[in-house]
């Protein structure tokens, strides 16, 4: 049983993890352009030093050897032959069985966006936010966030208010946040809405309480070196972070394997590849049927890839017990000196007030992650 796994991000880990306990004969290969795994979730914690670029990087080696995996280093091109080969850079590999977990990719389309930052693009990209914000003496900071209209889910939010709360509260603790003036901008009337009801205007009262100003409701046109500009509205600003919405992985721009109508990998209630046998995928890279609040996070991420495997193993068996994976939104929205925990299901939410304790467990629970795969 030959398995092949594509990426190396939180979905990818799982499903090697979850794989090798179901099939502990199966043989492993994994394809991805680098043998590391970046904690993303972490970012925010760097333009304030208390994470470093070095912490967030997790070479695999070790954990590769432990789950007897094969790595290849390689950048996917396609995946053709109903899913049993994936095309590289370093040539052409067959399969048994294919999970894709290479990630989604953000859509750069808006005129000027080089101009802004696009905080979870990785390491470097924090990194800059460090600098420029250790280089500046004062003025105007635009932070927002975009969509994908033809893919709801395709978004990462959450990161861009905790970049928004966490500079707000690095500049008081600097002593200088009278020097500058922070703006929250997205083209949604009432953005985090997928959070639950009560979360967009828990989340401007914060923004009310600490001095941030707010640009809501009217689509995104441009970005220049220092200008926002929408439909409705065109603002001054310094530095500019941005997370648009997101797409599928490049490869499957032009590739022939099924895509939703916002370019993601089509996927049924079990994770399998729409039309494809013994081909699944998880995380970012695809589109799942379910609640229209579900989004693109690192929890999602691990649950798809646990069904993912299950269903994978399954089918190679000749077994037809599939499992679907659960909806369920779970985030600690940090400020840098508190959480805010924030838990949706198809029940309801539950959104818990600012708490140090919340801030503290996001670190703890960031150590608890990364140990597994030193």
């Amino acid at each position: 049983m030959n398995i092949t796994i594509l990426g190396t991000g939180f979905a990818a880990l799982t499903a090697i993890k979850k794989t090798r306990k179901l099939a502990p004969d199966a043989r492993i290969t994994v394809i991805a352009p680098s043998k590391e795994l970046v904690y993303l979730p972490s970012l925010i914690w760097i333009p304030s030093n208390l994470r470093k670029g070095d912490d967030l990087r997790i070479n695999l080696t070790n954990y590769f050897n432990r789950q007897t995996v094969e790595y290849i280093q390689a950048s996917v091109t396609d995946v053709s032959n109903n899913g049993r080969t994936v095309h590289t850079d370093q040539g052409d590999f067959e399969n048994d069985g294919l999970i894709i977990a290479s990630g989604g990719r953000f859509i750069k389309k808006l005129p000027g966006i080089e101009h802004a930052i696009t905080p979870c693009e990785g390491i470097p990209a924090a990194e800059k936010i460090k600098e420029r914000l250790d280089n500046m003496s004062g003025g105007t900071i635009a932070i927002g966030f975009g969509g994908n209209p033809k893919e709801p889910s395709a978004m990462r939010g959450g990161p861009m208010f905790e970049f928004l709360f966490g500079i707000d509260t690095l500049l008081r603790k600097q002593g200088r946040r009278d020097q500058f003036e922070l703006i929250f901008f997205n083209p949604a009337p009432k953005p985090g809405k997928r959070l639950g009801d009560k979360v967009p205007d828990a989340v401007m009262k914060m923004m009310a309480k600490k001095g941030i100003q707010t640009r809501l409701g009217h689509k995104m046109k441009a970005f220049e070196p220092n200008k926002v500009i929408t439909e409705g509205d065109e603002f001054e600003a310094d530095l500019i972070l941005f997370m648009p919405g997101m797409t599928g992985p490049a490869w499957s721009q032009n590739s022939e394997i099924a895509k939703s109508e916002g370019g993601l990998i089509k996927a049924n209630e079990f994770c399998q590849v729409d039309g494809l046998e013994k081909t699944y995928v998880a995380g970012d890279s695809g589109s799942y049927p379910g609640p229209d609040w579900q989004a693109k996070q690192a929890h999602m991420a691990d649950l798809q890839a646990e069904a993912a495997a299950h269903n994978l193993v399954a089918e190679l068996q000749g077994q037809t017990n599939f499992k679907t994976f659960k909806h369920e939104l779970l985030c600690i929205i940090d400020t840098l000196s508190h959480g805010v925990l924030i838990k949706r299901t198809e029940k309801g939410t539950l959104m818990l007030p600012p708490c140090r304790l919340m801030h503290l467990a996001k670190r703890f629970f960031e150590h608890l992650y990364l140990r597994q795969y030193k």
